[in-house]
């Protein structure tokens, strides 16, 4: 059964990863090259960010204005707004500044079901996989589990 496989059978050991520093066109680049969905930012082995393709697309994106609003005699930003994350993403030109540093990672040990069920209800694609000192061992994606599938 698919869902009792380890997370290690599957991931990818040689995994493309980039700098903080590295520009966005060549995160692109290496995107298509290796026809990969993410690419892991590291700082000594360490994961500190991802860029995905959304990241990439974003930056193609037309930013709606900041919504504000006003109440007796104070402007405040509206809780729904999201302008400084898009601009943000708009105006990126380094991976660092692109990339998601809220990084959501798996152990090798942990089974394919436990890698989909994170995959899936976290919109996440690829995950990174580390080891317990946090080094970077790995990466799994969505396609790693459908060919999981097709194989059996």
């Amino acid at each position: 059964m698919a869902g009792e496989v380890s997370v290690t059978n599957i991931m990818t050991s040689e995994v493309v990863t980039v700098q903080r520093k590295t520009p966005v066109t060549e995160v692109a680049r290496l995107m298509v090259d290796h026809a990969i969905s993410g690419i892991p930012v590291v700082e000594h082995g360490r994961v500190v960010g991802i860029v995905t393709e959304r990241d990439i697309v974003a930056q193609e994106m037309e930013v709606d204005a900041p919504a504000y609003g006003t109440f007796l005699d104070a402007i405040f930003k509206l809780p729904w707004d999201k302008s400084d994350e898009e601009f943000r993403l708009v105006l990126a030109t380094s991976a660092g500044e692109l990339m998601s540093d809220d990084v959501e990672t798996i152990r090798p040990s942990a089974t394919v079901r436990e890698a989909a069920g994170l995959m899936f209800k976290r919109r996440l694609n690829p995950l990174p996989v580390v080891n317990d000192d946090g080094i970077l061992v790995g990466i799994v994606s969505r396609s790693d589990i459908v060919r999981l599938l097709t194989e059996m």
